[in-house]
């Protein structure tokens, strides 16, 4: 495919990729509480990731940011969903959602390194619900863990209303 066929319009919606995964262990998942100084999401309870670097596909850089905010490898990480956020404003943000196993229990259990993002936690997925989550999670996780077991992949878009309000639909 030629660059030339892919006619670049800058008066078109753009947008920034990021990666979202949610790496799981028997009936655990990997999540991270977000540090005090992470504005909106300061102790709220997220999935691992943030934005691909130029050059890399969505796959490679989930394992990536997995790698240097875990310290865990992700070989087995599939693409679970697609979430198009307008953000009101020129870009919005394409999010590509994965889910993968973490299979050692060697890996489960040794020390999660704490880092800059916040504190890591193997959270029971029957215990997500009470947790202090990212806005979107309650909806996002189900929607991941159901594609991750053989549904389909999903995908959604988040658009939010003039008060600022999330309004999401997942897509047919």
């Amino acid at each position: 495919m030629h660059l030339a066929g892919q006619r670049i319009q800058t008066d078109r919606y753009a947008v920034i990729p990021r990666t979202l995964s949610f790496l799981l262990h028997n009936d655990n998942v990997l999540l991270i509480q977000a540090a005090a100084n992470r504005g909106a999401w300061a102790g709220l309870y997220n999935g691992i990731g943030g934005h691909l670097e130029q050059g890399e596909d969505p796959l490679s850089g989930a394992r990536r940011e997995i790698y240097e905010e875990t310290g865990l490898s992700a070989d087995d990480l599939r693409l679970c969903g697609v979430v198009v956020i307008d953000t009101n404003q020129f870009p919005g943000i394409a999010l590509y959602i994965f889910v993968g196993q973490v299979i050692s229990t060697e890996e489960f259990r040794r020390s999660l390194p704490q880092n800059d993002e916040g504190s890591l936690e193997w959270v029971p997925l029957d215990a997500i619900s009470s947790l202090p989550l990212v806005e979107d999670l309650p909806q996002l996780i189900p929607q991941a863990l159901d594609s991750y077991h053989g549904k389909p992949s999903f995908s959604a878009l988040y658009q939010y209303d003039a008060s600022g309000v999330l309004r999401i639909t997942f897509g047919q």
